[in-house]
């Protein structure tokens, strides 16, 4: 017997496989066997990280202010009838009575609404939200 041969004999049988290298550890034979579950594992891990990152980016977000403002309708007018503007004119606009009006928040649509009254002052009920495509269709 030699002192290689005496060492494997004094050694537990587990570091004994551990030498042999045609026996696998039980993970890398399951890592074999289904090659999808890990990048399938680490395609989630992703996905979570990425989730609480933007959780965390919206949290930040939260105390920005932006200004919102009820669009009543629009019409465009040549320079010579805007310079002939005084009390008691009238413009047509493009909207039609009764139609949602535009609620929009630093100028980027986000709702349609009606008007309605909150004490004395004037209040808008949102009636239909935009998805979020259309919000960043409108940018």
């Amino acid at each position: 017997m030699n002192a290689e041969t005496a060492e494997k004999e004094n050694k537990p049988s587990e570091e004994i496989k551990q030498d042999n290298p045609e026996e696998k550890k039980p993970e890398e034979a399951e890592a074999k066997a289904s090659p999808e579950a890990t990048p399938e594992k680490n395609e989630k891990k992703k996905m979570a990280e990425k989730g609480s990152a933007a959780v965390h980016n919206l949290k930040v977000l939260e105390n920005i202010e932006v200004r919102l403002t009820v669009e009543v309708g629009n019409t465009e007018i040549k320079i010579k009838d805007l310079l002939r503007l005084n009390e008691g004119s009238v413009v047509e606009l493009e909207r039609l009575a009764g139609e949602p009006l535009d609620i929009l928040a630093n100028g980027t649509k986000i709702a349609k609404g009606e008007v309605v009254m909150v004490g004395e002052k004037f209040g808008i009920r949102f009636t239909e939200v935009a998805s979020v495509e259309e919000m960043v269709e409108n940018l």
